[in-house]
């Protein structure tokens, strides 16, 4: 077969027997020219042409050369072929994890930027100081996003189809659900903020109140960062145990932070009244109920799609 009858060909055919090594490259190119990723296994010096060519070179640890170790990108040190199965679950859930860590900081932090900034903007002063944005930074964010890191694989993330190789970390949609998250949590907190000011409270109990909020919404909004398309309640609260430690953890510490008096002072916090922490904690369920509600939709409207499908 010429280049462009192979192309054709390996389309539509399964099994490619007793190939010479010069073969095994050229099948790798054709498959890769139809846009598929392409994993090649191989353990000797002939194979290590298509072990470079392919998008995923696996060699045997046991029984390969060490020319074909070089070519690839993963080693197989028990020469089992099921190991791969094992690897690829295993780097689908590093990748996913990273990707929910970095969904949960920069909607955390874009909600920090919007509350001051639309805050300064209508003239209101800021609702955050200086001191209480930097432990939002350190405690708040920190600790959920380090037990995001270790989240249990998500169901069916061996179904998935591969990633485009040139693919962004914030593709598939990541981006703009980092964006109005972000908006919701900044805009949420201003909200509160705004209501403290109108109640006539000082401003150190309206300081306070936009800060234990703001706090809040981070920490419950971990929870959402969790799965993208999956709701919390099905995934199960308590499957991160991580999670629900750092949970507990940073919320202990900002209670610190508002009970212990020499800390009210380091921080410029006071004690709230039974009132205006009732406003607190109902508002900080606001991107737990957004999110849900966003993924009900979503799979609403992806059932919707699978039906019409099935019936036309």
């Amino acid at each position: 077969m010429d280049e462009k009858e192979l192309q054709q060909a390996v389309t539509n055919t399964a099994v490619f027997a007793r190939v010479s090594p010069e073969d095994k490259l050229r099948i790798v190119k054709a498959l890769k020219s139809h846009n598929h990723v392409v994993a090649m296994t191989g353990d000797g010096v002939n194979d290590a042409p298509a072990l470079k060519r392919a998008d995923i070179g696996v060699s045997m640890g046991i029984t390969g050369t060490e020319v074909a170790k070089e070519a690839s990108e993963m080693v197989l040190m028990d020469d089992n072929y099921a190991t791969i199965v094992g690897a690829v679950n295993e780097g689908r859930t590093i990748y996913s994890n990273i990707r929910k860590s970095v969904h949960y900081l920069l909607s955390c932090n874009i909600g920090e930027i919007v509350t001051i900034f639309t805050a300064i903007l209508l003239g209101l002063g800021s609702p955050l100081t200086a001191i209480q944005i930097l432990w939002l930074n350190l405690v708040t964010d920190g600790l959920p996003a380090l037990a995001l890191g270790v989240e249990p694989p998500e169901n069916g993330i061996m179904e998935q189809p591969p990633r485009k190789p040139n693919e962004g970390v914030l593709a598939g949609g990541m981006g703009v659900n980092i964006l109005w998250q972000g908006a919701l949590i900044g805009l949420t907190a201003l909200g509160v903020y705004y209501l403290a000011l109108r109640w006539g409270r000082t401003l150190p109990e309206a300081h306070t109140m936009a800060f234990t909020t703001m706090a809040l919404l981070q920490l419950v909004h971990s929870f959402n960062a969790r799965s993208s398309s999956q709701s919390l309640f099905e995934i199960g609260v308590g499957s991160n145990r991580s999670l629900v430690y750092a949970f507990l953890a940073s919320a202990s510490l900002q209670a610190v932070v508002l009970f212990v008096p020499f800390l009210r002072g380091f921080f410029d916090t006071v004690l709230l009244q039974p009132t205006d922490w009732a406003v607190v904690l109902i508002f900080s369920l606001a991107p737990l109920v957004a999110v849900e509600m966003a993924k009900q939709l979503r799979q609403m409207r992806s059932g919707s799609e699978r039906s019409e499908g099935w019936f036309s």
